[in-house]
Parts: structure tokens; sequence; C-alpha cells
């Protein structure tokens, strides 16, 4: 399963991104759903997350700031970024886990797309 991010750039702060997660392949179920981030301390932050209840937790620092939606038909994930701080300076990955169609359990990440926010 490939999963291809995109949506990232540069912002100023106070503006507006949304970020793309397509996920492609031999897909029979997604299980989990989830945008992650690593600065500053390299250690990796969940920002958001989705099963497939659609039951979502956020990362507590965001304030509200960002969403987490999905297209299942489109096996797309999507995070809108409002109200983005320098802070949220960061590189971007989405991770989906799941089925494939052959039962194979699988845990993909993407290859992160960079979000630089100015002041």
């Amino acid at each position: 399963v490939q999963l291809q991010a995109s949506g990232g750039g540069l912002a100023q702060a106070g503006g507006s991104l949304r970020l793309s997660c397509v996920a492609s392949g031999s897909i029979l179920k997604i299980s989990e759903m989830g945008w992650y981030r690593q600065a500053p301390r390299n250690e990796r932050e969940t920002v958001a997350r989705m099963d497939n209840d659609g039951n979502i937790k956020y990362s507590d620092s965001l304030e509200g700031r960002f969403t987490i939606s999905r297209d299942k038909d489109k096996n797309t994930l999507y995070l809108q970024m409002n109200s983005l701080k320098p802070e949220d300076t960061d590189v971007y990955n989405c991770n989906v886990r799941g089925r494939t169609n052959s039962g194979v359990p699988f845990n993909s990440w993407g290859q992160g797309t960079q979000v630089t926010v100015s002041s």
C-alpha cells in the first residue's frame, strides 16, 4: 500500500493549509489513518488520527486549530490546518493501517510534506 501526501508549503502565521494523503494499492480495509510530525525534539507527535468508526483524537497542543477528515470512497485523508503558527513548521507524515485484499495487515507511511509557517 502506497501513500502520497501533498498540500504542504509556505504559509504566514494565521493562515491555512490543507494536507491530503491518498492511499493506493490492494486495500481491503483501513482501520486507522493519521497525521504525525516530528519537530522540535525529534520525537514523533500524533497530530490527529481517525479510526474506521470515525473516532478522532487530536494532539492537545493544537487548541482546536486543525481538523482531520476522510473520504472513504477515495481512500484519502485530509488535514485542514487553520490559524497556523510558526511552531507548526514541520514535516507532516501520514500513516494508514489496515488489511490488504489478501488479508495481510499493513502499516504504511507517506513520504512527508513540509509545512513552513513564517511569522
